[in-house]
């Protein structure tokens, strides 16, 4: 075995490896050497290596979102760490373990007119759960700050930075380890609702006939099926779940916007909840937020073990418990209660779905139908990720399929990393996988296919409609130069070129027939990754989409 001869560097490897930290995605560099050496000649770690570090974090952060383990990415000093923040961030907000490593000079070396020397030291202080600053001298410190550094990562779910202070020479390599580090064990809580709050939030829940639960992003199977069906049996509930949610049953309305974008004033206020009850993560539904921010419920009880966000300026309870744990607890307690709140909104809901399908059958090609061609022809059993802006936006007015997984960046909803992020998600879950994102999110993250580890079967269907066509959507469209230029961001650019550089099959589609044509063909071959540009008309896109939703009225 080799392994650097810089002790610090061998303490970080091997509390890594004790604490489960195997996959390490390095970009290459000078100052990081003792890490890279020490990683990549040890069997023990799936190593990786991607140049760009924006790529690497996103792509670190897709596996992590599968495994639900601790991801590390490495880098050099100076501006490559500034590099990782966008990632650390949705890693942050997503709840997604993740661990930064990064090699910096020494600290006699900072600021001095140096090249590579920014102050590293808490420099993601916002965004990072834990911020472990070593030092060069050997000490039991460092090894307490890295253990500290991994369990926080591991046991509240976020991302946490390792910042280590590198001397020259840093290329030496020895065959035997000259460490005595320290493990420190991982205690993860178990966290009980308390019996007197069961007690008096059950009496709230029974004595109302109007309970709304808004679920957000939930991993596959994070909620025991027994539960929902228990909460679909009670009439006074109302379950409305997002795509990104991987919740499913006949009785929960999985299309909010179709739902609710219509409703007259006297019927926000005869549907607004007395009681609001939310799990998961980020809701994407803008029309639901304003709903609940505009007709307010009387209380709203947020389930999550470490967080609770005022999403609507009305949270009144925190459940500091997973969901399963709270619904073990509370729905015993839970009566069916006379009320019509269920009924209802079950009505509404197959009256928007007739209505759905008609305007679909008629509609032209555009991004609308684009998605309904799509959607519905997905094959069984794979992983979606979805990228953000209008994507996801759009794939919420349909149903998917319960066997496929749905993921989608929604912690700061940014669309820099989501061709990254499906990669490193494709590696991580080994699941056949597509990707659905828009152009803009797509030539942003170009620099994410500039990697070895994309699988053969991953599929990339990319909307070309010219611009950021979810500026034409949002108040305040007006066609104009300004806005085609600083809003839209119009182009006539296409993936042709990039997927040729990329060795990435291409295929195009520009209306339903090919569409339909160019989909058979991107499922059907699993020997090279595939990209299917589906390009729609500019101008057509968002006049199409707010008919539709006058049409759903």
């Amino acid at each position: 075995m080799i392994y650097p001869k810089i002790p610090l560097a061998q303490s970080i490897i091997e509390i890594c490896h004790a604490k489960g930290v195997h996959d390490i995605i390095i970009s290459p560099g000078s100052r990081n050497a003792p890490l890279t050496i020490g990683f990549t000649n040890n069997p023990k770690f799936r190593c990786y290596s991607i140049v760009d570090e924006r790529c690497a974090a996103f792509f670190a952060l897709g596996i992590a979102q599968q495994t639900q383990k601790p991801v590390a990415v490495v880098c050099t000093s100076g501006s490559a760490l500034l590099n990782y923040y966008p990632a650390l961030a949705e890693a942050f907000y997503s709840q997604i373990p993740f661990v930064v490593i990064s090699a910096d000079r020494p600290f006699d070396k900072i600021d001095i007119g140096d090249g590579q020397t920014i102050c590293q030291e808490n420099v993601f202080i916002n965004h990072s759960l834990y911020n472990a600053n070593l030092t060069e001298a050997e000490s039991e410190a460092n090894d307490v700050f890295i253990n500290e550094a991994i369990n926080v990562a591991i046991a509240r779910k976020g991302p946490v930075h390792i910042n280590v202070p590198f001397e020259e020479p840093l290329y030496e390599t020895t065959n035997k380890l000259s460490v005595d580090f320290n493990v420190t064990g991982l205690v993860l809580p178990h966290r009980l609702v308390n019996v007197d709050d069961i007690i008096a939030f059950s009496t709230l829940w029974n004595h109302s006939k109007k309970v709304l639960v808004l679920v957000g992003e939930c991993k596959p199977n994070a909620v025991e099926q027994q539960w929902l069906d228990q909460l679909a049996s009670i009439p006074s509930v109302v379950v409305m779940t997002e795509t990104t949610s991987n919740l499913h049953h006949p009785s929960f309305i999985n299309n909010i916007d179709n739902v609710i974008t219509p409703f007259s004033q006297a019927e926000f206020l005869k549907l607004q909840p007395r009681i609001l009850i939310t799990f998961g993560g980020m809701i994407v539904s803008k029309r639901i937020k304003a709903f609940l921010r505009k007709y307010k419920p009387r209380h709203h009880w947020h389930i999550d073990e470490w967080r609770a966000y005022d999403t609507f300026g009305i949270l009144t309870k925190h459940f500091q418990v997973n969901p399963n744990q709270f619904f073990k607890q509370f729905l015993p307690f839970v009566k069916n209660s006379e009320s019509d709140y269920k009924a209802t909104f079950q009505n509404i809901h197959n009256n928007r779905k007739a209505k759905h399908t008609v305007y679909l059958s008629n509609v032209p090609f555009s991004d609308l139908k684009a998605f309904e061609i799509i959607l519905s022809s997905l094959p069984k059993n794979i992983q979606l990720q979805i990228s953000n802006s209008s994507a996801i936006r759009y794939a919420q007015l349909f149903d998917i399929d319960q066997s496929i997984e749905v993921f989608c960046n929604r912690g700061t909803s940014g669309i820099d990393g989501s061709t990254s992020t499906a990669i490193g998600a494709a590696v991580g879950s080994n699941k056949p996988t597509v990707l659905i994102t828009g152009d803009i999110g797509f030539l942003y993250d170009s620099n994410g296919l500039w990697n070895n580890y994309i699988p053969k079967n991953f599929k990339i269907i990319l909307i070309n409609n010219g611009g950021g066509g979810i500026f034409r959507i949002l108040p305040g469209h007006q066609e104009s130069e300004t806005f085609n230029t600083y809003f839209e961001t119009s182009h006539c650019l296409t993936a042709e070129h990039l997927a040729k550089m990329y060795r990435l099959d291409y295929v195009i589609a520009s209306d339903s027939k090919s569409l339909t044509k160019g989909l058979k063909h991107l499922f059907e071959q699993n020997d090279q990754p595939t990209i299917l540009e589906v390009f729609t008309p500019t101008r057509e896109n968002d006049k199409l989409l707010k008919q539709y939703f006058k049409e759903l009225a």
